[in-house]
């Protein structure tokens, strides 16, 4: 697959020019501006028995419950740890069962980057921590790259299941 090749996409929040940069599970992650509803300072979660692994647990939100998410976790990562930075990205999430509004674990935020669709490359099929089918694409930032979530198909539930969106790895391999 050549990832120079601009990405192709029918999700519209994939096609903005805005988009919030943070550092989770030692990556740089983009997510579209219009996806994101606030950012909060890091609050103690409460759990709750019986939710899949990646949920770390709710927290209340102005009198509404928001399951909180740990990005390390739902793509097979070790759980991320809560420093001095970390905080919660509240965003805005479809899925064919419902509207969904979820907070995300930000190790750090950055800033709000602008990524024409031009200035974002088709993910390459391997060597990324997670499913190229949760990235609208490649962000070009500078010398590197930010990871650009289909917020969508993160959270989507029932099309993906409980299971953590990581790379398989070969087998016998740790």
């Amino acid at each position: 697959m050549d990832t120079e090749t601009p990405m192709q996409t029918s999700d519209p929040s994939c096609t903005t020019s805005q988009y919030l940069s943070f550092r989770a599970c030692g990556e740089v992650f983009a997510i579209a501006v219009l996806r994101v509803r606030e950012i909060i300072e890091y609050r103690p979660v409460t759990r709750v028995p019986g939710t899949v692994g990646w949920i770390r647990g709710v927290i209340n939100l102005r009198g509404k419950v928001i399951p909180i998410v740990d990005l390390a976790l739902r793509f097979g990562l070790a759980e991320s740890e809560v420093g001095k930075r970390t905080c919660i990205v509240i965003v805005d999430a479809v899925t064919d069962a419902s509207d969904l509004v979820v907070g995300v674990i930000a190790d750090s935020v950055s800033e709000v980057i602008e990524l024409e669709p031009a200035a974002i490359s088709q993910p390459p099929t391997f060597g990324t921590p997670i499913s190229a089918e949760v990235l609208c694409g490649l962000g070009r930032l500078g010398s590197g790259f930010a990871l650009v979530l289909d917020v969508d198909r993160v959270f989507a539930c029932g099309e993906l299941g409980s299971q953590p969106l990581g790379v398989p790895r070969a087998a016998g391999h740790a």
